[in-house]
């Protein structure tokens, strides 16, 4: 991804001169601090970025993803979306069962090492979806539909439910679709990586 530099005698100059340039507001900047040269008798002080905009980061992971997918051997599309304002990869390959892995354990490895990646080149995290083929958005409904049937069952019968283990991805989806049911109460119990959530039954009040 492109880099600017850019010196000012503070950061709020340096930063002025960035927007300046690339006629962009500051919440489209990444901007990281580099270098701070303090000011002396005879010597005026400086300060120093680095500038990266995030449209040059959304095209960017695309490419870096392209070729990772690339050097492990697959054949991939992939296609952006934004939700919610963060960008979404949806990775069309030709073998997705694979790429996803067992309750997306090769997706979530995916997302790691691109995590990674920005770290390094960012110097802080950045928010992106991974997917393939709409799997986590399909996970994400089934999910919610196995909720909602186990709930009416425990709040029917009285008696609590164990689903089978979650990543905590998918514990979450569980926990925020019945936080507010009136009827039962969700908990998480059990040891990584078998963790699962169990449904229970609210008391008459």
């Amino acid at each position: 991804m492109e880099k600017h530099n850019y010196i000012g005698k503070t950061k709020e100059d340096a930063i002025k001169l960035a927007k300046e340039e690339l006629q962009e507001v500051e919440e489209n900047l990444f901007i990281k601090e580099i270098e701070v040269t303090q000011g002396g008798l005879f010597k005026k002080g400086k300060v120093e970025i680095e500038v990266i905009e995030k449209r040059e980061v959304v095209q960017d992971i695309k490419k870096f993803l392209i070729k990772l997918l690339k050097d492990m051997g697959y054949s991939a599309k992939i296609e952006i979306k934004n939700k919610e304002e963060v960008p979404k990869y949806i990775i069309f390959s030709d073998n997705d069962a694979l790429l996803i892995g067992k309750n997306g354990k090769n997706l979530k490895a995916l997302s790691t090492i691109v995590n990674g990646y920005l770290n390094n080149e960012l110097g802080k995290t950045y928010k992106f979806i991974i997917d393939v083929n709409e799997y986590k958005e399909k996970r994400e409904h089934s999910l919610e539909r196995l909720a909602k049937r186990v709930a009416r069952e425990v709040a029917t019968t009285k008696i609590e439910a164990k689903l089978d283990s979650m990543n905590s991805y998918e514990r979450r989806i569980i926990h925020n679709i019945l936080g507010n049911n009136k009827r039962v109460y969700t908990e998480s119990e059990g040891e990584e990586p078998n963790r699962y959530v169990v449904i229970k039954p609210k008391e008459d009040e």
